[in-house]
């Protein structure tokens, strides 16, 4: 159980409403995951916003993506998270043998060089930023990403940690 109080579909106003009814019908159901920022409707909006954006993006892959939330929220002992990207994860055809090794050793996630680069520069960033060095941005731009695409991945790992250490603060349940 949350420690906040989770706003429900049927106690919902404006935009969350729209959002809790966005998500319903492309979802089937709102995960807690969104729930937990139902307290307030700017938060809300914001990472609802955030997900649309990088569901669609041009250039960050799914599995790359769901790599990196995956391996942030496993720094972080996020078990909400790791539980969901792992899910996501098998969706993509990596099974749990392999997830838990790539826990131990990212290097082993079945990415291409470009993505696998991007994967561990972001786990770079999220670990220890003051350690980044301009060879380390060259090397993502010798393989073909823009800063554009440096920026936005190095955002979504470290935005990543932080709402981890949202849902483990207020110990938000697991939707399943």
């Amino acid at each position: 159980m949350s420690l906040l109080k989770l706003v429900e579909k049927d106690e919902a106003t404006g935009r969350v409403a729209e959002i809790y009814e966005s998500m319903t019908s492309t979802m089937g159901f709102i995960p807690n995951a969104f729930k937990v920022f139902s307290p307030s409707p700017y938060v809300l909006d914001r990472q609802y916003s955030n997900l649309g954006f990088y569901m669609r993006h041009k250039t960050l892959a799914g599995n790359l993506l769901a790599f990196i939330r995956l391996l942030v929220s496993d720094q972080e002992q996020c078990s909400y998270c790791v539980g969901m990207n792992s899910g996501i994860l098998l969706q993509y055809g990596v099974l749990p043998e392999a997830i838990a090794e790539i826990k131990l050793d990212p290097t082993k996630a079945p990415l291409n060089e470009k993505d696998l680069a991007m994967l561990l520069f972001v786990l770079s960033v999220t670990k220890n930023s003051n350690a980044i060095v301009q060879e380390d941005v060259d090397k993502l731009r010798n393989l073909g990403w823009t800063d554009e695409e440096i920026l936005e991945a190095s955002y979504h790992g470290a935005t990543a940690s932080g709402v981890d250490k949202i849902f483990n603060a207020f110990k938000i349940p697991s939707d399943f």
